[in-house]
């Protein structure tokens, strides 16, 4: 059997409240090898970035806690880390791209100072060598005069400049995988497209893993290899991209790639939408999460909870009514990819 760079294997994320116990993930297993792009997608709130904080153990102990599961990367159990071990493995075997650049950057110190501190963290280096490095890490994303640069404060720079300089950090670091959570959400057009070549192109230079969570199907199809999709803290089908746009099997997938505009659209044509809402994650738990907002569902889908079942060629789906021996019929929808 292949080893893998991650494994994750029923991961159960719950934050408790003086309401109730919100199942944020619950239940999830993955793995992403060497070199791969994950695809993570999935309405807001269905557990993706709880999942990625949960990975790199980053959760506030008072409100959430990893109740089950195991998460092994490299093969070295992540839930047994020490303090030490566990920012040996922050920044340098792990990074993580937010969405916002401002979570990463403080605003009142200058960047240089930012990336040498972080340099030194993982490298036993003196403080000329770790701006050198950081300088040229600037250059690789392409912000110019990099030696410049390194004197400013995030304030004096763009979103889309503050998200290369991220993307500069944790190249500094040389990590095996990188999770990025929707890092391209708050930039225009233009400047996602550098920021996902640029990605594209570090992770073919130095092989590394990539995770990457968005809600932009168009993004998944141009990045990644594999595609899992997330609905209520739970994986409900999970596939290479090209199968998966081809052939989906879940009726939320369904839902979401109907959701997407299509070439031959006319503009005064409505864009389909999921109706409904997402459940309340303190009452889940019992039958399919996807039961109340989906128009197939039957009376067993209240009572008993899917579980993925590999339909074939690594194509795993979580819907009772989706078996190896019965396919469910999908009624008309969109074809993508």
């Amino acid at each position: 059997m292949d080893k893998h760079l991650v494994e994750v294997k029923n991961l159960r994320t719950y934050f408790y409240t003086a309401s109730g116990i919100s199942k944020a993930v619950d239940g999830v297993s993955f793995t992403v090898d060497e070199g791969e792009t994950l695809g993570i997608v999935g309405e807001s709130g269905c557990g993706k970035s709880v999942m990625s904080a949960s990975i790199m153990r980053l959760l506030a102990s008072k409100a959430g806690k990893i109740v089950d599961g195991t998460v092994h990367f490299n093969g070295a159990d992540v839930r047994a880390l020490n303090e030490n071990q566990l920012r040996e493995f922050r920044g340098k075997d792990v990074a993580m791209i937010f969405q916002d650049p401002m979570t990463t950057l403080d605003p009142v110190f200058k960047i240089g100072d930012q990336m040498v501190e972080a340099i030194q963290a993982h490298e036993n280096i003196t403080k000329e060598e770790a701006r050198r490095i950081s300088a040229e890490a600037l250059g690789k994303v392409g912000i110019p005069d990099p030696e410049k640069r390194l004197n400013s404060y995030p304030f004096e720079l763009s979103g889309g400049m503050c998200q290369r300089v991220a993307i500069a950090m944790v190249l500094c670091g040389k990590p095996k995988l990188i999770i990025a959570d929707e890092p391209t959400t708050a930039l225009d057009v233009t400047m996602q497209a550098q920021i996902l070549k640029l990605m594209k192109q570090l992770q073919t230079e130095s092989h590394t893993a990539i995770m990457l969570i968005t809600h932009n199907l168009g993004v998944v199809w141009e990045m990644c290899d594999r595609v899992m999709v997330m609905y209520a803290g739970r994986v409900v089908e999970q596939a290479a991209v090209k199968e998966l746009y081809s052939n989906p099997m879940h009726p939320y997938t369904w839902g979401l790639m109907d959701s997407m505009p299509a070439l031959n659209d006319t503009p005064k044509e409505p864009m389909s939408t999921i109706e409904g809402m997402p459940p309340d994650l303190r009452l889940v738990g019992k039958g399919c999460n996807f039961r109340d907002r989906c128009k197939y569902a039957q009376p067993q889908c209240a009572e008993v909870v899917p579980e993925p079942v590999d339909l074939g060629n690594g194509h795993c789906v979580a819907c009772l009514l989706q078996t190896r021996e019965h396919r469910l019929e999908r009624e008309g929808g969109k074809r993508h990819g």
